[in-house]
């Protein structure tokens, strides 16, 4: 008995549903959240088009091939961002991947697919199969060419206008695997281009320390610590006066260390972004961030050149940041694989790293700790079972009221000192654990700041990065040491974070030919300069 292979087939309003689920399937795969909803009307006009009717079997052939596809890559997408999930928790677009395959040769490749070959085959299989399985439910739905009745042609009006709104958004149409592979290519390329010209950099810095001199003053053990955040504004904290309860912790610290933890009270960025923030911080001010190395110098070649061992443990997944800085240190821990505001890294998965580090028998350290502190999304920097400030008015959410914010940014303002509050146990625990391990017979020190502040509704309708408002600049400053008290007269002192690499050279004790004594918030020659910011400011010192 003879089938026709059409017999087979389901008619097209279930081949249509399955085709659906498939695809919904896949992305899912390899999306989470929000985003696949996004990359679900991304592929939606694939699916649109095959209820157009076409009399021409040519065109219906090229429209099936069109769609087939389609449908392969949003599978194959799917596929390796659950597979780089799995393995690795990390997006194809993080550091670590792009890092990964920047840096491999095709031998490399070889080995690890052969290491794999199991687990590809399977997988690839699978991915065939569901291919397959899509191509044949678009054929089902392709081979017809009825009209589309009235109600039809309004529900396909609409779905086509919710498709151009997806495709007319910037942060959905990057995410359509038809251009974020090619961007992912760009990108892996412009990484191995720029790899080469960063490590004669570094190279460059390192030589610059050695021509220096740099040194260790300090005979005995020495443990520093630098915590730095992001985002995080010192007028939402507590510490600094905030009606809010978000540094409960910090302020708990500051009671029993006295003497010893110091809080700067008019600590400023002078940069409204990371990159160029840190690119000040670790240069002593003297280098921005697309300069040239020339003849500066970089806190952690000068500490590594003196005899310090550096650590670089972060939350952050930014290549910038680690070709600039990270790549100095004599060992790195990027935790983060997302890159991007979407991250849901927490920064507490770090302290594990820093209680190690501290452990290291090496007689003078230096530990970076990189946060993502209040970083947008707020919502996105705090566990999700932890819900401080109860949903009810109370000082802050009066003062709003009283200067006409509107209730979003009220909203706003609470998720983002919920997120302060829970960075605040995070580097009170840092601040402990320098505490806990510093050496009985030597010195150890600790610093906290933020590379800028962020506005949430203190100035303007407005949450986020902020340079055109004293929000986007305001930031906190403490410094902690063993032994030898601070005069607390200090605090009144103002300060600017790109001259933060004095201080800390002065905590490590370091020196070198051309230190100038004048930027350090702690010696009694310091002198203030106003830095030139993008908004104007008449005082530095409230």
């Amino acid at each position: 008995m003879h089938i026709r292979f059409s017999a087979l087939q389901p008619s097209p309003a279930v081949a249509a549903a399955l085709l659906s689920i498939l695809l919904l399937a896949g992305i899912a795969a390899g999306h989470e959240g929000h985003r696949v909803a996004q990359l679900a009307v991304l592929a939606l006009p694939a699916l649109l088009c095959l209820r157009f009717p076409l009399k021409s079997r040519c065109w219906r052939i090229c429209r099936l091939l069109v769609v087939s596809g389609t449908m392969g890559l949003f599978l194959v997408d799917g596929a390796v961002r659950a597979f780089l999930q799995a393995g690795y928790r990390a997006l194809p677009d993080s550091s670590l991947v792009l890092a990964a395959v920047a840096n491999t040769t095709p031998r490399e490749i070889a080995e690890y697919v052969s290491s794999q070959k199991s687990g590809l085959l399977v997988a690839g299989l699978a991915l065939l199969l569901a291919w397959v399985a899509a191509t044949w439910l678009a054929a089902a739905c392709n081979r017809h060419g009825a009209a589309v009745g009235r109600a039809g042609r309004w529900a396909m009006v609409l779905l086509a206008l919710v498709c151009l709104v997806g495709l007319a958004s910037k942060p959905w149409r990057r995410h359509h695997p038809l251009l974020f592979w090619p961007a992912w290519v760009q990108s892996v390329q412009a990484l191995q281009h720029s790899w080469s010209d960063q490590r004669e950099q570094r190279g460059a810095l390192l030589a610059n320390a050695h021509s220096a001199a740099a040194r260790i003053t300090l005979a005995a053990p020495s443990t520093v610590v630098l915590v730095l955040t992001d985002s995080v504004n010192r007028d939402n904290m507590s510490l600094y006066g905030y009606p809010r309860d978000t540094t409960p912790e910090l302020q708990a610290l500051r009671q029993s260390e006295r003497d010893h933890l110091l809080v700067l009270r008019h600590a400023w960025s002078v940069e409204p972004s990371t990159v160029a923030s840190l690119s000040g911080i670790f240069s002593f001010g003297a280098r921005d961030q697309d300069d040239p190395v020339r003849d500066t110098h970089h806190l952690l070649a000068l500490a590594r050149a003196a005899g310090y061992r550096v650590w670089w443990l972060s939350n952050h997944d930014d290549i910038a940041i680690d070709q600039q800085h990270a790549r100095l240190a004599d060992f790195v821990a990027m935790n983060n694989r997302e890159p991007g505001r979407s991250s849901s890294s927490l920064d507490g998965e770090l302290l594990d790293d820093l209680d190690a580090a501290l452990q290291d028998k090496a007689s003078h350290k230096l530990i970076v700790v990189h946060l993502l502190g209040a970083h947008p999304h707020y919502h996105l920097r705090i566990p999700e079972a932890m819900r401080p400030f109860p949903d009810a008015p109370d000082a802050v959410d009066a003062e709003m009221l009283s200067e006409q914010r509107p209730a979003w940014l009220r909203s706003m303002r609470r998720t983002y000192d919920r997120a302060i509050r829970y960075h605040d146990s995070v580097v009170a625990q840092t601040l402990r654990l320098a505490r806990l391990h510093a050496p009985q017979h030597g010195h150890a020190a600790w610093m906290f700041l933020s590379d800028h502040g962020q506005e949430v509704g203190h100035d303007i309708d407005h949450a986020g990065h902020s340079p055109g408002t004293m929000a986007g600049y305001r930031i906190p400053t403490l410094l902690w040491r063993q032994g030898k008290p601070f005069d607390h007269e200090l605090a009144r002192r103002p300060f600017r974070a790109d001259w933060s690499g004095w201080v800390l050279a002065d905590l490590m004790g370091l020196s070198w030919a051309g230190m100038d004594r004048s930027r350090n918030v702690l010696d009694p020659a310091y002198d203030w300069q106003a830095p030139q910011l993008a908004i104007s400011m008449a005082r530095y010192d409230h």
